[in-house]
């Protein structure tokens, strides 16, 4: 992992081949991802909760990825590594297979208009790319507060034979994303959870 000084971005040597994320943690243990990391607010949450397990964020945009970096630092975390990637490159590509026990995948871009359906997240490559990537009887947690997206998501998931569908996750009020606190109050946000 190249790094400057106290970072923990991760900058893969080779960006057509699955990292070594292991190597990047210097541990074995569990892996979880935080697909648009976004803020970092439930990603820094999580993994001060839980320093038995790696936290893996991905995000898209850097001035999010630099933000959370230096919370990350701020706070000492070193469970937490970070990556610079659109989300499907990210999980199709970069992650090796059966390394991951958890993604959180909280209010992806619902691109709602039909011309625009073609960018979502979910489709069925995308669940290739998961079902590759994740450990047997790993899981996924997803919330959107766009309930046709919701829906559309959870049929998607449901006629998928690979997946079963578990309770869904519900985050304590310290790990509810930056965007979750805006718009809970004003509209209903839609959980699903489900594992390999």
């Amino acid at each position: 992992m190249e790094t400057t000084g106290d970072s923990v971005r991760i900058f893969p040597e080779n960006w057509l081949w699955p990292m070594p994320l292991a190597q990047y943690f210097g541990n074995d243990r569990p892996i979880e991802v935080d697909i648009g990391c976004g803020k970092g607010r439930f990603l820094l949450a999580r993994a001060a909760a839980h320093p038995e397990v790696n936290f893996f964020g991905v995000d898209r945009m850097l001035r999010r990825i630099r933000k959370v970096e230096r919370k990350v630092v701020r706070h000492g975390l070193t469970n937490v590594r970070l990556l610079r990637m659109e989300a499907y490159y990210a999980t199709a590509y970069l992650i090796p297979p059966e390394s991951i026990a958890t993604y959180y995948i909280f209010f992806p871009d619902p691109w709602p208009k039909a011309r625009h359906h073609e960018h979502r997240l979910f489709h069925p490559r995308y669940l290739d790319a998961l079902q590759r990537t994740l450990r047997p009887g790993g899981a996924v947690h997803f919330a959107t507060d766009h309930l046709p997206y919701f829906e559309e998501v959870c049929a998607l998931i449901r006629a998928d034979g690979r997946f079963g569908e578990i309770p869904p996750l519900l985050p304590g009020p310290e790990e509810l994303t930056d965007f979750e606190l805006y718009y809970a109050a004003r509209t209903m946000i839609g959980r699903f959870s489900f594992q390999r």
